[in-house]
């Protein structure tokens, strides 16, 4: 006797499965948008240039510039497990990323009027305490988007929508980061030029923020039966990482390729012991890393949807790598911008791995802790990394904290390497369902 498709696939799930592939359209594209405006202010305060320049010249420390860039990271992973708790009981989580979302922009504009406002120490504490605000949210935000994406896009789109989102954004930002060096910066634009890039990013990441309102969430399949205390999680954690090698190992590599950022905020400091820095090179440089991270979104999702986010932590923080080497090696100008180029790539493809391999090691009711976890220890190496920089430029040079940030890299592509994919089963289990939809469709 036959068994019936009805029967076969639970109804829950199955009108679950239905409504994301019937909104899909309309979601692929609310987050298209949002990444197209959202992600350009965004990456103007994550690019290695603006910051840490404005935070070097308000003090002239690198200690400072480590500090202030450390804070960020703090706030970060102050906050991920507790935005976990917020979401894993509730079926829907949209709210939250909205609200959160708006806090996160209200820190942009605390720190452009701060920069207008104030000078000196003022300024430079107005600064600390903005970016750490604005990483606490950013922390809650990361965890609440990157859960309901999982919900509303498809293991095998999600490549797709990140590098069509990376790669249109990007590419906005990369004109506007050139623009806002050249003629904000360079021309101290309303009497100052990084305030005036501060409140650019703001207006525009606002304006993104707006295209979510049109994303259809389904209600989740499984949720936790109340709100859990943020101590009882916090507890939970060693059992979470003893329970998943692979996770564990995902966790790890996590890590490691967050404290080879490490040297990212002196980048730019370091360049400038050779060439000058004027608002039309930051401009460049701006637009170098940028760009690159735009275009090689591309490539980067290509790859993910066709081979997962496993081989694009590897091929990425390879590359990343070896544009440090070239950084080392460098010395003039052309050299540096090639450098910069690589960097940005291969930034870029480890943020679009890290934050989305992650979500293929669990099961709908996990992944909000699984997430917050990686975050965590993520944002705390971030944390750790910009102010151990400050101290090891201080005492002997940037090179040193260069070095230091490439044997971290190698050391997470090692770890990775040991990953065994779980995108196989995964896909496996998608396109049983799809299969079970189409026969009872047809």
């Amino acid at each position: 006797m036959s068994t019936s498709p009805a029967n076969r696939v639970p109804s829950r799930e199955q009108a679950y499965q239905e409504q994301i592939h019937r909104d899909l359209p309309r979601n692929f594209a609310a987050n298209l948008a949002h990444g197209m405006l959202g992600l350009t202010g965004f990456r103007l305060m994550y690019a290695p240039t603006f910051i840490p320049a404005y935070v070097y010249a308000l003090s002239g420390s690198k200690v400072a510039v480590g500090l202030a860039l450390g804070a960020q990271f703090i706030g970060m992973a102050l906050s991920s497990i507790w935005g976990a708790t917020l979401i894993e009981h509730r079926e829907r989580v949209m709210r939250v990323v909205y609200a959160v979302g708006w806090l996160m922009r209200l820190q942009i504009f605390g720190l452009a009027v701060s920069a207008f406002v104030l000078t000196g120490h003022w300024a430079l504490a107005a600064a600390c305490i903005f970016l750490t605000l604005f990483g606490f949210f950013s922390g809650m935000q990361g965890v609440a988007f990157n859960f309901l994406m999982s919900k509303v896009i498809p293991t095998t789109k999600r490549g797709k929508l990140i590098g069509l989102r990376n790669f249109l954004g990007g590419l906005i930002a990369s004109g506007v980061a050139y623009l806002g060096g050249e003629y904000l910066v360079g021309t101290n634009a309303f009497g100052n030029g990084y305030a005036a890039t501060f409140m650019l990013a703001f207006i525009l990441t606002s304006i993104g923020i707006s295209a979510l309102s049109f994303v259809r969430e389904p209600l989740s399949l499984s949720v936790r039966d109340k709100p859990s205390r943020l101590m009882d999680r916090l507890s939970d954690v060693p059992q979470l990482l003893r329970s998943n090698l692979n996770y564990r190992r995902f966790f790890f590599a996590r890590a490691l390729g967050a404290l080879g950022s490490a040297a990212i905020p002196f980048y730019i400091l370091y360049v400038g012991k050779y060439v000058s820095l004027s608002g039309a090179t930051l401009g460049y440089f701006s637009l170098a890393f940028l760009l690159s991270q735009t275009v090689s979104n591309l490539a980067w999702g290509k790859i993910a949807d066709a081979n997962g986010y496993r081989q694009v932590f590897l091929l990425s923080v390879g590359l990343w790598g070896m544009a440090t080497a070239v950084l080392i090696c460098g010395n003039t100008l052309p050299i540096f911008l090639l450098a910069f180029c690589g960097l940005g790539a291969g930034f870029g493809g480890y943020q679009v791995a890290s934050q989305n391999f992650v979500l293929e090691f669990g099961r709908s009711r996990e992944l909000p802790m699984l997430i917050a976890i990686s975050d965590t220890a993520s944002h705390a190496m971030m944390a750790i990394g910009p102010l151990l920089g400050g101290l090891i430029a201080t005492r002997f040079d940037y090179i040193h904290i260069f070095w230091l940030a490439l044997a971290f890299k190698i050391l997470a592509v090692w770890v990775i390497w040991r990953i065994q994919d779980p995108r196989n089963q995964s896909l496996c289990a998608d396109r049983c369902l799809e299969q079970e939809f189409s026969q009872e469709r047809a």
